[in-house]
């Protein structure tokens, strides 16, 4: 470039007095005057946009304090926008015939305005022709009558924006036609300010007071940089109409309404509007804009899979753990080391997690090694969302959740969804795009199968933000939701669409209220700090609730009920002041690998009538239970970590009737699983958790049940018995599994291992319970204890060094059947009631015969060891249960106790009660 000699600096000076055409041709000079000029992006671009008169700051309203990446490139999308309406005169010029040897014809400019030479609006139209310029001077035009514009014109004020004034009902009857700078308020006998049914109408940096706009397809509008003051915007069966930077100020009613499906039929300007929305700098996500939080959860991810479970007695390793694992014969390890995996990893260090609290004699003997190999293949829980968390949760220990548990970003979760994406991408009906909506009743409001899209928009302070009716769809992008006086986002009737990306808080209702068959994707949200709930599904309410944040919200994440039934899964649910996901009053849902942390009441809660699918959460961190089944509640419980949750991992109500099967609980503050009965367990909670909500609209009941579907789903077949069933309950607080109930319950191939008390407390049982096919191990106190009057059957059991007795009865109807008890503290077997037993020692162990109320153990076989090295074989055990990778404290058998006998196969009935003054106490090696 030849500057003469001049520096750069000093040719940006003068360059910056030039006008934009000026500039524009200099621009066209060469490469090095094109570069000058576009260095003058932070001087005189932005001088040139800011004193545009037909526009404001780029960023206004929501942002006016942050300037754009670029002035010239703004400057340039607000010009190119500003010359849509004209677009007709092409298309008109190039039908004509003979055009290229037509004149064209000037432009002329009408001045209107005292002294001008028009006094009136309407006089200055009388005369105007295509496309003419009618400039209105300060002043205030009040027209008398209904304005009707025949022909396309531009209507601009003259000097700063409210000091035009034109107080006016216009009718459009033309192709196009544009207003610029004006403030417009109704006429006195009407309240419509402006109204079209075919042209186009473009409105830039204009002032809407009191009053109404009307458009209807196949009209179109564009509307930018304009306020509206309680203003109402009617848009009824629009192809395409744009609304950008605008503000909606004090609206009584609804700010803006589209009404009705899209229609076919498309006027001139729609391709026009569909390319310059395509040109203009989209708030589609990128990587580096998404939100993400990092939760402090640790990854341990271990699988579970079948092989052949042994059994070692050792000084310091447990009686169930994989000879692979342990030390070699003879070796002697410390009973508060850390496991090591097979592959040398650290896991944790649990010292007296599972040693035991009575001390059987002979611990100054030799110590020794025995060895109980099962026979037959164990299969343990399934693997589950984020494998299992073996260690104890370690205090102020910075943890990490393992990749499949970071929420993925709104741009991964589209690339991932085809459907999605098309549908975000999609631009039908009416685009609302970086908007403000504020201090007023309603904001957008979707009826009729209308269309809208909204994109970076902020709501607050009004009634509601978006209402979406009567099969209309909607897509929502990237908006700001708050203090809202009900439900920021509220869907009814079927509505539909994708609502992705936006921040919703601090409103009074839910942040996303989803009703009557009503079906949306709500899709990578924050939706946090709400007054009630978080998301409400209810009267039939779908939807698939994928990958957002639900936090810190005074009520339930989730709230699903009347027959809601959502899909919710990979969402972080957390920091709630009520339960996570709380499904009541016969509600669904497939809630699957999620989240859900650091919730005050239970992460899960479910009761009168709910009955979901939950499948592969992890639920952890909870300040009170895991999952919470009160009464009448029902479902699937599968596959879930419930994890180092502050209160029980699993409460049952007796009166509920879940499937709990394949669920990792453990380090759990009280009891894994406890199954009270109604009366007892029953506890009063805030909203969402059992507390009735008030989910009526306007005031109206809620008469959901008419309108229910037919439940079809496999999943949820009518279940009679309540069944816990292959779960892994393990270093829980208290027992493992607890039970005051009276209705029946099934406990079948469960690992309850190293629990802080017993592994199983049945303390009340007046309907029979069946224990059957569970390995039970390790745990501090007995391994079960039975209480009198209670119904239990013990069958098939593997019941193994366990600090106590390996069974305790007091029970009057306790059957025991074929349970190998081995390694246990105190007594294999324990009967606690008074009565009269005599004993006989060739094949049997005892034999009690009196009457019908008496105790018999029959069948046992007393088994001794000859020589240290001999190795017994459980042949042919009922399929139990292993607990893989778990961490092993020390065995019953520590250091220095020789154990010389054990039993297997225990057979006992205890029919009836019992008698005489006196009490028995079997113990069997």
């Amino acid at each position: 470039m030849e500057t003469g000699g001049l520096p750069l600096e000093l040719w940006r000076m003068i360059l910056a007095y030039l006008h934009l055409p000026d500039l524009g041709r200099c621009s066209l000079v060469c490469r090095a005057w094109y570069e000058l000029v576009l260095s003058l992006d932070s001087t005189r671009w932005r001088q040139l946009c800011l004193g545009c008169t037909e526009c404001r700051h780029p960023n206004w309203p929501n942002q006016p304090d942050v300037e754009p990446e670029s002035w010239r490139e703004a400057f340039k999308q607000h010009y190119l926008a500003s010359k849509t309406w004209t677009k007709n005169a092409l298309d008109l010029e190039s039908s004509v015939c003979f055009s290229l040897f037509r004149r064209r014809r000037e432009r002329r400019t009408l001045s209107v305005g005292p002294g001008r030479e028009f006094d009136s609006l309407g006089s200055a139209l009388a005369v105007a022709s295509l496309y003419d310029r009618i400039v209105l001077f300060p002043g205030v035009y009040e027209e008398q009558g209904e304005v009707i514009l025949k022909v396309p014109v531009e209507i601009v004020g003259h000097g700063k924006l409210g000091e035009v004034a034109l107080l006016a009902s216009i009718d459009q009857h033309c192709s196009t036609t544009r207003l610029c700078n004006l403030v417009f308020m109704p006429a006195w006998f009407s309240p419509f300010m402006f109204k079209t049914t075919s042209g186009h109408v473009q409105f830039d940096n204009c002032n809407f007071e009191n009053g109404h706009i009307q458009v209807h397809g196949p009209g179109t509008c564009q509307v930018k940089f304009c306020t509206f003051k309680n203003t109402h915007v009617f848009l009824h069966n629009v192809p395409l109409c744009v609304l950008e930077n605008c503000e909606f100020v004090g609206s009584e009613n609804n700010s803006v309404t589209v009404e009705g499906h899209p229609s076919a039929d498309k006027n001139w300007a729609y391709k026009y509007l569909l390319g310059l929305i395509k040109s203009s700098p989209s708030v589609l996500p990128t990587e580096d804009s998404d939100f993400l939080m990092s939760l402090d959860l640790e990854s341990r991810d271990q699988a579970w899979s079948p092989r052949t479970c042994d059994i070692v007695i050792e000084g310091s390793q447990s009686p169930t753990s994989p000879v692979s694992s342990s030390p070699k014969p003879g070796s002697k390890a410390s009973s508060q080391e850390a496991e090591v995996g097979s592959d040398g990893e650290r896991l944790a260090q649990t010292p007296d997690s599972s040693d035991g609290g009575l001390s059987p004699s002979g611990e100054d003997e030799d110590e020794e090694q025995l060895t109980y190999r099962l026979s037959y293949q164990v299969q343990g829980p399934r693997p589950v969302l984020g494998g299992s968390f073996l260690g104890p949760p370690l205090p102020g220990a910075s943890i990490q959740l393992p990749s499949c548990l970071v929420l993925n970003s709104l741009q991964q979760e589209l690339q991932k969804d085809k459907e999605a994406m098309a549908l975000a991408s999609s631009v039908q009906g009416c685009l609302i795009r970086k908007c403000l909506f504020r201090d007023g009743k309603g904001g957008v409001f979707v009826c009729s199968y209308g269309r809208a899209k909204m994109e970076g928009n902020i709501f607050r302070n009004l009634t509601y933000a978006v209402r979406c009716i009567h099969n209309s769809k909607i897509v929502m992008l990237r908006n700001d939701i708050h203090r809202c006086k009900a439900s920021g986002i509220f869907l009814r009737l079927e509505g539909g669409g994708l609502i992705a990306g936006n921040n919703i808080y601090h409103n009074a209702e839910a942040g996303v209220d989803i009703r009557k068959k009503s079906n949306p994707l709500v899709l990578c949200n924050q939706i946090h700090h709400g007054l009630r709930s978080g998301i409400v599904v209810l009267g039939n309410g779908k939807g698939i609730i994928r990958n957002n944040q639900i936090f810190s919200n005074k009520e339930a994440g989730i709230y699903i009920l009347y027959h809601g039934n959502p899909v919710v899964s990979g969402n972080h649910i957390f920091k709630g002041r009520a339960a996570g996901i709380a499904v009541n009053e016969n509600g669904k849902g497939l809630i699957t690998e999620n989240v859900i942390r650091e919730n005050q009441w239970g992460g899960v809660d479910i009761r009168r009538g709910g009955v979901p699918v939950l499948r592969s959460n992890l639920i952890c961190f909870g300040y009170s239970d895991g999952v919470v089944v009160g009464d009448e509640g029902k479902g699937l419980i599968e596959g879930n970590t419930i994890y180092a949750n502050k209160g029980c991992g699993v409460w049952m109500m007796s009166s509920s009737l879940p499937h709990v099967t394949s669920n990792h609980v453990s380090y759990n503050g009280l009891y894994g699983v406890a199954v009270f009965s109604q009366k007892e367990g029953s506890r009063e909670l805030p909203g969402g958790h059992g507390a009735q909500e008030n989910f009526s609209e306007d005031g109206d009941a809620i008469l959901w049940e008419p309108e229910l579907e037919k439940d079809d789903d496999p999943l949820r077949q009518p279940v009679t018995i309540a069944l816990v069933e292959s779960n892994s309950i393990n270093h829980n607080g208290a027992s493992g599994l607890y039970i005051q109930s009276s209705e029946a319950l099934h406990v079948i191939t469960n690992v309850i291992h190293a629990n802080g008390d017993r592994g199983i407390t049945v303390a009340q049982s007046s309907q029979l319970t069946r224990v059957a096919n569970n390995s039970i191990s390790c745990n501090r106190q007995s391994g079960v204890k039975v209480e009198i009057q209670c119904k239990v059957e013990l069958r098939g059991n593997g019941i193994y060094d366990n600090r106590g007795h390996g069974i305790i009865t007091k029970g009057d109807s306790t059957v025991v059947i074929e349970n190998d008890i081995i390694g246990n503290r105190g007594s294999g077997l324990q009967l606690l009631p008074r009565s009269d037993t005599k004993g006989k020692t060739n094949k049997t162990i005892f034999q009690q015969i009196s009457n019908n109320r008496e105790c018999i153990m029959q069948n046992n076989k007393f088994l001794v060891f000859k020589k240290k090295s001999d190795t017994w074989r459980l042949m042919n055990p009922p399929a139990r249960p292993h607990l893989e990778n778990s961490l092993r404290g020390p065995s019953a058998a520590h250091s220095g106790q020789k154990v010389t006998a054990m039993a297997t196969r225990i057979t006992a009935r205890v029919e009836g009660g019992y008698h005489s003054n006196r009490s028995i106490f079997c113990t069997i090696l």
